[in-house]
């Protein structure tokens, strides 16, 4: 289900794959976050994906034009990781509502993986 705002000029719809590309790069904007991470459902293997693949990673589900996110992210080695969720959810909670103008209800982070960087 897509995100409708009626105007006196007409209407304006936002699909859910705009939202989730908008939450994507607000959630790899954030410290700590290494990327977005889809699973391979016939390996149950978890992939770090590309910056133009970032809405693998997102679930958006639109319920009378309040939104929820569940956002799939591999994560810094290192980190305090309840932390830098909360940072991860009200930031994305923050920008996707800035820019589409709705509500949004509840931001789910999945932790599916740490990256150690090799230094």
């Amino acid at each position: 289900m897509s995100a409708e705002i009626k105007t006196e000029l007409g209407n304006i719809t936002l699909t859910e794959t705009v939202i989730a590309r908008i939450a994507g790069l607000a959630a790899t904007e954030c410290y700590g976050v290494i990327g977005m991470a889809a699973k391979s459902v016939k390996d149950g293997i978890v992939m770090l994906l590309k910056k133009d693949s970032l809405t693998r990673g997102v679930i958006v589900r639109v319920t009378e034009n309040v939104i929820s996110v569940d956002l799939h992210v591999i994560m810094e080695y290192g980190i305090n990781i309840p932390a830098i969720s909360e940072t991860i959810s009200s930031t994305v909670k923050y920008k996707v509502q800035e820019f589409t103008g709705f509500d949004v209800d509840v931001v789910n982070i999945y932790v599916e993986g740490i990256r150690v960087d090799d230094k």
